[in-house]
């Protein structure tokens, strides 16, 4: 059975609401619109912002900038490779990319017709992104490779709604562990919204807690995300700080500032 198109749709609506259209695509998975809002460029699915881009900053305030920074709290010193699932417009590499200028990035979307409008709308080449199109868990089946850092942003675009068809829990988690290098760190994104979301969530922060010595919850200021990251050792929210002069604009060095990180405690 085929993954969930890997859209990585992290916002729960729109992120402001007097952006123009600009394009469109309607592909095998999925509608998406292009809009802009002055400068601003968005990737939409059904309503929702899944990945935006800005000439200047590279941060957001949302869910972005949480997984990126997740990625920051390696134990055992700055990952030299990053694993995202659900690349979708490249809001997150590119943000890695400013961080970490050398790091290898690999990123799985499904979805060619989102690649195409990130490169023609949002300079996605720029990021020298090694790009998988593909199901994401089918090309976890097949690949042998470990990376230091392993994301997990894979959703399912519905009506209302995004939805996660595999929870990381069990099997899934298993799979998705099995390509995570020793000494590295898995991290996925949840939705803290009520209805399945909660299910989800609860059962995600129990497998988390169940399988890695130390896990922690990132948020990010705005949005309705949680990020969990688990693995040997995850370090504290002290730990950013030092990140902040890899930050050339003032604005993305306050939204770094902004995200929160807290121990996930054992139920």
């Amino acid at each position: 059975m085929a993954a969930a198109p890997d859209t990585s749709l992290t916002q729960a609506s729109r992120l402001t609401r007097d952006s123009v259209p600009v394009a469109s695509l309607t592909t095998q998975f999925n509608t998406v619109a292009v809009r802009r809002a002055g400068d601003r460029v968005d990737l939409e699915v059904e309503g929702a912002t899944f990945a935006t881009w800005h000439p200047r900053h590279a941060f957001t305030g949302y869910s972005w900038d949480a997984l990126a920074a997740a990625a920051l709290l390696r134990a055992g010193g700055p990952p030299t490779s990053v694993l995202l699932l659900g690349l979708g417009g490249g809001t997150v590499t590119r943000q890695l990319r400013a961080l970490l200028p050398e790091v290898r990035l690999v990123g799985v979307e499904i979805d060619a017709g989102v690649i195409e409008l990130a490169r023609t709308y949002m300079a996605l080449d720029e990021q020298r992104v090694e790009i998988h199109i593909e199901d994401a868990y089918g090309y976890l089946a097949r690949t042998t490779e470990r990376f230091d850092v392993v994301l997990d942003d894979l959703f399912l675009t519905g009506p209302d709604d995004v939805v996660r068809t595999r929870v990381p829990q069990g099997e899934t988690l298993k799979l998705l562990r099995a390509r995570v290098a020793p000494g590295g760190l898995f991290v996925a994104n949840l939705i803290t919204d009520a209805g399945e979301h909660k299910s989800v969530r609860v059962a995600s922060r129990k497998a988390f807690a169940d399988a890695f010595p130390v896990s922690r919850v990132v948020t990010p200021p705005r949005g309705l995300n949680e990020i969990l990251v688990g693995g040997d050792d995850v370090l504290p929210r002290s730990a950013l700080a030092a990140w902040a002069p890899s930050l050339a604009d003032p604005y993305d060095r306050a939204r770094l500032s902004e995200i929160d990180v807290k121990l996930l405690k054992r139920q």
